[in-house]
């Protein structure tokens, strides 16, 4: 009989779900945006960290 192993990823889900929050707070996004940010938050601060360095 072989063994199942289990395995759980929580801490990535929390750090993803941490990341999106921080982005909707820190770039003050409207709730459209704060819905597209589930999937592109990345890119709210890949816009945001390229408008620091110009």
């Amino acid at each position: 009989m072989d063994k199942i192993k289990v395995e759980q990823h929580g801490f990535t889900a929390f750090s993803w779900f941490a990341g999106w929050l921080f982005t909707i707070g820190f770039l003050h996004l409207a709730f459209f945006q704060g819905l597209l940010a589930i999937v592109l938050w990345p890119y709210y601060i890949g816009l945001a960290v390229a408008s620091f360095t110009r």
